[in-house]
């Protein structure tokens, strides 16, 4: 993620999620607020209902490789927080599928 950093502080986390505009997956939904830097900040929101850490870790993983490989055609200047809905289920999810999910946000959101 060459232009992309991620969001470390807590009150960041909340900002963007009481302001931000909210845009839904099957899987995935997302917070998106515009700001004023020349990146984009992303955070991971994955609940412990999602499994054991190798199953958070490795959702987490394929977020952001999908994010990498479409980060050269996002718009620059957003906080972007991914949250994992709550009713998915772990199981029946694999990459490709979070990466519809990620594709069908942005075209949305209008960041494509």
């Amino acid at each position: 993620m060459k232009n992309t950093t991620s969001i470390k502080d807590n009150n960041l986390y909340k900002k963007v999620m009481d302001n931000g505009t909210w845009f839904g997956g099957d899987f995935l939904c997302s917070y998106i607020l515009p700001n004023n830097l020349d990146c984009n900040m992303i955070g991971l929101a994955i609940g412990k209902k999602v499994g054991k850490a190798y199953k958070r870790n490795k959702v987490k993983r394929w977020i952001k490789e999908s994010y990498t490989k479409l980060e050269t055609n996002i718009k620059f200047g957003y906080y972007i927080i991914f949250v994992w809905k709550s009713k998915a289920e772990y199981d029946n999810v694999d990459y490709n599928s979070i990466d519809k999910d990620i594709n069908k946000m942005f075209s949305k959101a209008g960041l494509i």
